[in-house]
């Protein structure tokens, strides 16, 4: 998969979802498709290769016919070495909730809505919905 500045987060989010079935997992990959045009999906197919050795294992599954992002690893890394991924409080906040919410890192939500905007929560409650009830958008 290559991205380019083109590429919007939700087609980045859409070429990782082919072939995902799992509501939570495909609600994660939502939150982090909708964060700011894609910024985590960028950084993660961008930075594959130096978060990947930072976490021990590919941060993207490349094992199926499509890519898809490899939550235990990046469960793995936020609790292990959340100093590999260098970013805001915000950013981090978001990337955190999407992986708890495929069981991969808990997530304290005083911390998360300390470091959210408004817009940031819309976006969480949007994809905590769709992980409980199925994809609402």
């Amino acid at each position: 998969m290559t991205v380019t500045d083109e590429t919007t987060g939700q087609q980045l989010t859409e070429s990782l979802l082919q072939g995902v079935g799992n509501e939570q997992m495909r609600a994660a990959t939502r939150l982090l498709g909708a964060h700011r045009d894609g910024y985590w999906l960028r950084r993660l197919l961008r930075d594959e290769a130096t978060l990947s050795a930072a976490a021990g294992r590919s941060v993207i599954d490349r094992s199926a016919r499509h890519p898809s992002v490899d939550w235990d690893t990046l469960g793995h890394l936020l609790l292990a070495r959340p100093g590999a991924l260098k970013c805001s409080s915000s950013e981090l906040a978001v990337l955190e909730v999407a992986a708890s919410l495929v069981s991969c890192c808990p997530v304290q939500l005083g911390t998360v809505f300390r470091a959210v905007d408004s817009h940031e929560l819309g976006l969480i409650l949007t994809v905590l919905e769709e992980a409980a009830y199925g994809e609402t958008y």
